[in-house]
């Protein structure tokens, strides 16, 4: 019963629906790198979350929803070429506004007195790792996902990525290096000492 339920819903109201789902998500990918960065004794930092929350409900989903559908408008079809067009330009174009956005809109929320500094220092890092996970996602998304579902997939795929995206922006540098170096340490001071392979 829940299933024609929500489909309907989704079918009904797809703004609302996929940009509640794809905020909740990013959101949800925010309390989960808190999580797994918290030390013995640490609480959450529910603000961050909420700064998160509120850039990907008010950017990051509404983006999604009119970008996604955009590139449907102008590029149909689910053939190769429509399909890799899509992918090629939702990482010159949708990307960096992405990812512009987040910095630079989570730096406003935080009050800092330079809100572009995170972009400068972690921008082109950001983006090219991005583009070792982003297009595989698109590909997928533009290939199997119906056009009313796109946003609400971005936003499940986007819950790995906001992990990866709020630890760099409160820790690392933007490289997929920075984060596997601080998963890496954290299992060596867990253990005490390295695990050998």
């Amino acid at each position: 019963m829940a299933g024609p339920l929500l489909r309907s819903g989704v079918r009904r109201f797809p703004w609302l629906c996929n940009v509640l789902l794809y905020g909740s998500l990013f959101s949800a990918g925010d309390a989960a790198q808190q999580l797994l960065r918290r030390r013995p004794g640490q609480e959450p930092d529910w603000a961050q979350t909420r700064h998160v929350a509120l850039v990907a409900l008010s950017f990051h989903g509404n983006f999604n929803y009119v970008w996604l559908r955009g590139l449907e408008r102008a590029l149909p079809g689910r053939a190769p070429g429509a399909v890799l067009a899509k992918v090629l330009c939702d990482q010159l174009v949708g990307a960096p506004v992405a990812i512009l956005a987040f910095y630079t809109g989570m730096s406003i929320l935080q009050g800092k007195e330079n809100i572009f500094s995170d972009c400068k220092k972690k921008f082109w890092n950001t983006y090219k790792t991005g583009l070792m996970y982003w297009p595989f996602v698109q590909l997928s998304n533009f290939v199997l996902v119906p056009v009313y579902l796109r946003t609400a997939y971005t936003g499940l795929c986007g819950f790995l990525w906001a992990i990866f995206i709020c630890f760099s922006q409160q820790s690392g540098d933007g490289t997929a290096k920075s984060a596997f170096l601080w998963f890496r340490r954290e299992k060596v001071n867990a253990d005490g000492e390295p695990s050998e392979k």
